[in-house]
């Protein structure tokens, strides 16, 4: 009895041995299969994040194009190219005009008497470019150019008499008065500028001083188009002839504000190759998660079946 219990004890360690062994052999496999599923939805979860960033990269590239940035630079000059003044006086008549510097214009001498023209002035009559009726007649006269030496350009008009309650003369800027000189055809060039540049006022009894500013826009087909801004102060002139009069007396200064070009132009902040170099990487890491997905199958199915054949092992030991 003592030797069938010695014997009996014995073999009961191997029978927990083999019961034991395929059971913790089991628990890695499971935990191995659980990894791995954990780790393929975790490249599913990165694929779909990747092809999430394709789409938004795409949408945020097609918007960009169709909404371009406005980028403003400046261009500083010392000299400008002498703007055209074209005056449309009337019945005004232009008694001085002369070239100062520094913004200081001496006394007037003999106001409303004519005096010296000392300015490059070109007249000419053309036909209205809105009615192609109505003759026009203007006084186009050379611009300031010296802007470091702040030249400006004061002229004098004398209007005899007017049947109208207010008196005014009407002008326009356009951008080279050389461009004006060396065209051949001067009408249809004076036509074209009032069609593409605003005009304006100075009354009479004044002193108008304009400061003009230059912006130029490039437009998507590379052409470039010029637009003057300005900024106007006006004074009151103390008429002292003494005798009592009934004409009147215009009085106008032009001069740069400043020595900048202001250029205007639309900007398509959209980078191509940025993009692509995006694309590029995304793609990548959508080919690289498939593979490791493809990988990661094969493996669970590899150790599914070596799981099996394990077990089948262990029933025919048993058996």
């Amino acid at each position: 009895m003592e030797v069938n219990e010695d014997a009996s004890s014995v073999i009961l360690p191997d029978s927990e041995l083999g019961t034991t062994a395929p059971s913790l052999r089991f628990s890695k496999t499971c935990l191995k299969n659980v990894f791995s599923v954990i780790l393929l939805f975790i490249y599913l979860l990165l694929m779909a994040v990747a092809v999430f960033l394709v789409y938004q990269t795409i949408s945020d590239f097609r918007e960009k194009l169709k909404h371009p940035v406005m980028s403003v630079s400046y261009k500083e000059v010392s000299l400008y190219d002498a703007p055209g003044i074209a005056f449309y006086p009337g019945k005004a008549r232009l008694l001085s005009c002369k070239h100062h510097y520094y913004d200081h214009i001496p006394p007037l001498i003999n106001p409303g008497q004519p005096g010296d023209i000392e300015c490059t002035t070109q007249r000419i009559n053309y036909t209205d470019p809105f009615t192609n009726q109505t003759m026009k007649y203007a006084l186009v006269v050379q611009g300031p150019r010296d802007v470091k030496k702040k030249e400006l350009v004061f002229l004098q008009f004398h209007l005899n008499g007017t049947d109208q309650d207010f008196s005014a003369i009407d002008y326009l800027l356009f951008s080279s008065f050389q461009e004006f000189i060396n065209s051949p055809e001067k009408a249809e060039f004076m036509k074209d500028c009032e069609s593409s540049y605003s005009s304006w006022k100075f009354s009479g009894g004044f002193r108008t001083w304009v400061k003009m500013s230059l912006v130029k826009t490039k437009e998507e087909d590379g052409s470039e188009t010029v637009e003057f801004k300005q900024e106007t102060s006006v004074v009151n002139y103390i008429d002292q002839r003494t005798q009592p009069r009934s004409d009147q007396l215009f009085f106008v200064v032009f001069e740069w504000k400043d020595p900048f070009i202001q250029t205007v132009q639309d900007i398509i902040t959209a980078n191509p190759w940025n993009m692509i170099a995006l694309l590029c990487g995304i793609f990548l890491a959508l080919f690289k998660a498939a593979d490791f997905a493809k990988l990661s199958v094969k493996w669970m199915i590899k150790i599914r079946k070596r799981h099996l054949k394990r077990s089948r092992q262990v029933m025919n030991h048993i058996n």
